[in-house]
C-alpha cells in the first residue's frame, strides 16, 4: 500500500507540474547549414529546397540584412544574386512543417520575425499570421490558435516585384519563442485518479481519528 501511495503521489506531482515544451520543428532559416548548402527544412514551391546564402556578396553586401549565427537568408538557387522575374511579379512558396502529435494543440503558441525580398505573408495552416514588407528589417509574426493535433504547415508566400535586372529574392526567418504542453499518457491519468482517491480515503480516516 505504501509503495502504491508513493507512486500515485509521484504521478500526481508529475501531472500537475508538467512543463510546456518548445515546439520541435520550428527552425530558423539557414540553421546549422553551411553557406551554399540546401536548407532541407524549408521546401520551395513544393518541389525543391532553398540554398543558404553568405555575407559579403550581393545582395547581402549593403542590401539585405547580414546573416548571423541565429539565422541566414535562403534563396531559390546557389547563385544568391541571381536575377528573377524581369517582366512580371514572381511568387515563391516556402513551407515549413512541424508535428504536434502527442501534444495538446490548443496549448501551442509561438512568436517570430521574418523578412523577404520583396514582401511576404506567413500563414499557419492557411490562416494569415503575419506579413513582411522588405529586406532591411524584421517583421513580427506569431500564433496562439489554429494549430492541428498532427502535422502543421507554416507557409511563407514571398512576392518578388518585377524588375528587369538585379532582382534577387529570398527569405529570412527567426523564431523567438514557442510553447506546447505534452498530453499525459493514459497510465498517468489512471495513476492520478487512483492517487487522488487513495489520498482522499486517508484524509477522511485521519479526520475521523482526530474526531474520536
Amino acid at each position: 500500500m505504501k509503495k502504491f501511495l508513493i507512486a500515485a503521489v509521484v504521478a500526481t506531482a508529475s501531472f500537475v507540474s508538467a512543463q510546456a515544451a518548445s515546439i520541435s520543428g520550428l527552425v530558423n532559416t539557414g540553421g546549422s547549414f553551411a553557406s551554399g548548402a540546401q536548407d532541407t527544412n524549408y521546401s520551395l514551391n513544393g518541389s525543391s529546397f532553398g540554398y543558404v546564402s553568405s555575407n559579403g556578396t550581393f545582395p547581402l553586401a549593403g542590401n539585405w540584412m547580414a546573416n548571423t549565427i541565429t539565422s541566414k537568408w535562403i534563396t531559390p538557387t546557389t547563385s544568391q544574386g541571381e536575377s528573377f522575374d524581369p517582366s512580371a511579379n514572381g511568387t515563391y512558396s516556402w513551407k515549413l512543417n512541424f508535428d504536434l502529435t502527442g501534444f495538446n494543440a490548443s496549448s501551442a503558441s509561438f512568436t517570430g520575425r521574418f523578412a523577404a525580398d520583396n514582401n511576404a505573408k506567413v500563414k499557419l495552416n492557411g490562416t494569415e499570421v503575419g506579413s513582411a514588407n522588405g529586406f532591411t528589417s524584421f517583421y513580427d509574426f506569431g500564433a496562439s490558435t489554429g494549430f492541428n493535433s498532427g502535422v502543421n504547415t507554416l507557409e511563407f508566400v514571398v512576392i518578388n516585384t518585377a524588375q528587369r535586372t538585379g532582382n534577387p529574392t529570398g527569405l529570412r526567418v527567426e523564431f523567438l519563442q514557442s510553447n506546447v504542453t505534452p498530453v499525459p499518457e493514459p497510465e498517468t491519468y489512471a495513476m492520478l485518479l487512483a492517487g487522488l482517491g487513495l489520498m482522499g480515503v486517508i484524509s477522511r480516516r485521519r479526520m475521523k481519528g482526530k474526531a474520536a
